[in-house]
């Protein structure tokens, strides 16, 4: 999924890393990979009806698509930090909110780097564009798929 060439895409420094690493990998490793692959498929003959040929020009495909994908991330991203926040959330912020009596904590971080399981939540997300520019001890009612509940800022770290 190739992201809008020209939005602001916000990223960690690991998440950041991380990508940079990918766009190496995909770059100096795998395109000679599935090269080689391509190469050595053709000497089968035919490719009318070469399954190895088919299937690595596929991953060929896939690849250069992710290639692009990253280097426009790069190309467009922010890099966030949640060092000197003015008390408000943003994207980057960690914060702990109060859910019917509950403590959760989680990061909000750009839509490229999210992932509830870890507790990273999209800036673009209902709860995450919710809570942005909140302040501690405000309470905020947000609609998710189990219906309306109130979430309350008990700390921005």
């Amino acid at each position: 999924m190739l992201q809008n060439r020209n939005k602001k895409i916000y990223l960690t420094k690991e998440g950041l890393e991380k990508l940079e690493q990918e766009l190496k990998d995909l770059t100096t490793n795998k395109r000679k990979e599935v090269a080689l692959r391509i190469k050595e498929a053709k000497e089968f003959g035919d490719l009318s009806e070469n399954s190895e040929y088919e299937e690595a020009k596929n991953e060929q495909a896939f690849i250069e698509g992710r290639i692009a994908e990253a280097q426009n991330i790069l190309k467009n991203s922010v890099l966030i930090s949640n060092k000197g926040t003015s008390g408000k959330i943003s994207v980057g912020s960690k914060v702990t909110v109060e859910i019917a009596g509950e403590l959760t904590e989680f990061i909000i971080v750009g839509s490229t780097e999210a992932d509830p399981m870890q507790g990273k939540i999209s800036n673009e997300s209902p709860i995450g564009q919710a809570l942005l520019n909140r302040k501690e001890g405000e309470e905020v009612e947000i609609e998710v798929p189990a219906g309306k509940l109130i979430y309350k800022v008990k700390k921005i770290h």
